[in-house]
């Protein structure tokens, strides 16, 4: 029951109050993301860790002065394919089956098969595919630091276009998709602290279809 417990406790920070995460966590939580799972294997995102002052009060403007952008210790920025190729595909396939010791053409059906299925679908069906699997990544993320007593802050509001201007994402094939500050939580300027977590009930949310 320890991660209902974690996750009991966690809850969107609205205030943080500076104070540094050790690396071991940060690496721990960034662990968690990495091994999360994506379709197919692609891992079509990439995380950015961002400590930079002056780069987190450039973030802060366009995330719509958000606090937690320079009060967090450490800030998350998940960034997704910007479209899939055969080539960009491939190289992740080429990676598998060298780790695994398979013959070098091993996946090259199911590359070409997954490609065949991809490609009609279009770029903006492609980047949206992408920032799916970014999420679970990203969710993954969030429980981790949970566990670390970590506070998390997702954030989907900033100007993506101008967060990618200042990470310079597009030279990278990269696209921004969500936003996680990490650091603690301010206990005397946090409003949200001491409110009663609120879901829906169960019996609500969850149908059984036997």
């Amino acid at each position: 029951m320890s991660l209902i417990e974690d996750l009991q406790w966690r809850y969107a920070a609205k205030k943080m109050n500076g104070e540094v995460v050790p690396e071991e966590k940060v690496d721990y939580i960034l662990e968690a993301a990495r091994l999360a799972p994506s379709s197919s294997g692609l891992q079509p995102y990439r995380i950015f860790v961002i400590t930079n002052k002056e780069l987190l009060e450039k973030i802060k403007v366009v995330a719509f002065n958000q606090s937690q952008i320079t009060d967090c210790s450490h800030l998350l920025v998940f960034a997704s394919w910007d479209g899939y190729s055969h080539s960009r595909m491939g190289e992740v396939f080429k990676q598998t089956v060298a780790e695994r010791g398979l013959p070098e053409n091993k996946m090259d059906d199911y590359h070409n098969t997954l490609w065949n299925r991809y490609e009609p679908l279009g770029k903006e069906w492609h980047m949206n595919h992408a920032a799916k699997q970014a999420y679970i990544a990203f969710g993954l993320a969030i429980a981790a630091a949970a566990e670390q007593k970590v506070d998390a802050t997702p954030m989907e509001g900033f100007e993506n276009e101008k967060l990618d201007e200042l990470l310079e994402l597009d030279k990278q094939g990269l696209k921004s998709a969500v936003i996680l500050p990490l650091g603690y939580r301010d206990e005397q300027g946090d409003w949200l602290l001491n409110l009663k977590k609120v879901r829906t009930e169960k019996d609500e949310f969850v149908t059984y279809i036997k």
